[in-house]
């Protein structure tokens, strides 16, 4: 064969083989392992002469010590406030609870935050002619119980009331960060002994540029970091947004960056190595946001103050139904996340600052919606994890291998 006959025949070849590559079915790329810790039971012990089981609802750690809070539940469905505290995250005991009120007497404690000097927590119950939470701060100091804060109806309820989401612990006091009728809102204390209502504040409540709300709150230096979401007058879909305040009185707004049309909320921050976290539902995919100097529509401002943000990532399904971003913890440069698509719960861990996140493997479902809950705590070589599926409630330790790291 000639090699001018030659040249045809071997470009016939090639683009038959080209033809055929793009025709088959690629391969999938390899998936990254899960998390898999090493989990082990741990017991939420009953306080003494107690009746019923441990309906745990949120974890925290600080100081050296965790904590967990929520509640006990009797067999009438009665229920009452619980704490639970523990040196190593494996060995519990029960903190003894002293209410005040009628309604204190059945709360059930469903946020918590602590500093070296003590620990709060948010409770509720349901009830009054129209059924709404009646909602309570609590304060504990060591070696003592952990007490109700005895507060008028209207600090957190009465017909303005929306929500009390999320507390916080700094050098500057303690926040709780929620929302009344005119928007997002914060309260403020020194002690936890007692908190102020600051509603209808200018940029942290809504106004011409649409409804807002806050969901969560970090302490950044002496200051606050609030995150949340704004509701555009006519518009039926969330956009993420920030607040930061040195004082708690004054507060600065800033959007979150999100790809053009999407919609989204930013429902969770926590303090983290290389400044502040927020993580939230957006289109298809949870978000993750890092606070920065010199990025977004702010720059030039302090360091993790939420005067800019810059979009470091993404994980999961966010899905069509209601979906949420539960929980968010940190240490050092690991982040666990607990999300919710209405139907269960799932957990998520990040090794490197937010950027990139893998599922992990837990010792039981966790179902979504209802009277179920998951809650975590985090340290460098392990995590806690309390689980609550409307039935039974069980915890479990997580010993975290330098491969999880």
């Amino acid at each position: 064969m000639s090699p001018a006959r030659v040249r045809p025949v071997l470009v016939a070849a090639a683009a038959a083989l080209l033809l055929a590559a793009c025709h088959a079915t690629p391969r999938p790329l390899p998936q990254p392992a899960p998390v898999s810790p090493r989990w082990q039971p741990v017991e939420l012990v009953l306080p003494a002469g107690a009746n019923g089981r441990p309906v745990p609802r949120d974890a925290t750690r600080c100081g050296g010590r965790w904590y967990v809070v929520g509640g006990l539940v009797d067999p009438a469905g009665e229920t009452r406030p619980a704490a639970w505290s523990s040196s190593d995250g494996v060995t519990w005991s029960p903190i003894s609870v002293r209410a005040q009120t009628f309604y204190g007497r059945q709360h059930v404690l469903y946020a918590v935050a602590c500093r070296d000097d003590g620990m709060a927590a948010l409770g509720a119950k349901t009830g009054g002619v129209h059924g709404n939470p009646r909602t309570g701060t609590w304060v504990w100091r060591p070696g003592g119980p952990l007490r109700e804060v005895p507060a008028a109806f209207e600090l957190f309820g009465g017909p303005r009331a929306v929500s009390a989401s999320r507390l916080a612990a700094g050098p500057g006091g303690w926040l709780v960060a929620g929302a009344r009728a005119d928007g997002a809102a914060v309260w403020s204390s020194p002690d936890a002994e007692g908190f102020v209502l600051r509603e209808g504040v200018a940029e942290l409540a809504g106004d011409g540029r649409g409804r807002t709300a806050a969901y969560d709150v970090t302490a950044v230096g002496p200051g606050w970091l609030v995150v949340g979401s704004l509701l555009p007058p006519g518009a039926t879909a969330r956009t993420p947004l920030s607040w930061f305040s040195a004082d708690g009185r004054v507060w600065r707004r800033v959007a979150l960056p999100v790809p053009a049309g999407a919609a989204g909320a930013a429902e969770r921050v926590v303090a983290a190595d290389g400044g502040p976290v927020a993580a939230g539902p957006v289109g298809d995919r949870f978000a993750v946001w890092r606070a920065c100097d010199g990025c977004g529509p702010s720059s030039g401002g302090s360091a993790g103050t939420g005067q800019g943000w810059r979009r470091v990532g993404g994980f999961g399904s966010a899905g069509p139904g209601v979906s949420s971003v539960d929980a968010l913890a940190a240490s050092g440069g690991r982040l666990v996340a607990v999300t919710g698509d209405g139907a269960s719960r799932r957990l998520w861990m990040s090794g490197d600052g937010g950027a990139s996140w893998l599922p992990v493997i837990t010792p039981v479902p966790a179902p979504d919606g209802g009277d179920a809950a998951l809650a975590v705590a985090v340290r460098d070589d392990g995590m806690l994890m309390v689980v609550d599926d409307g039935k039974a409630s069980r915890a479990w330790w997580g010993v975290l291998s330098v491969v999880d790291r």
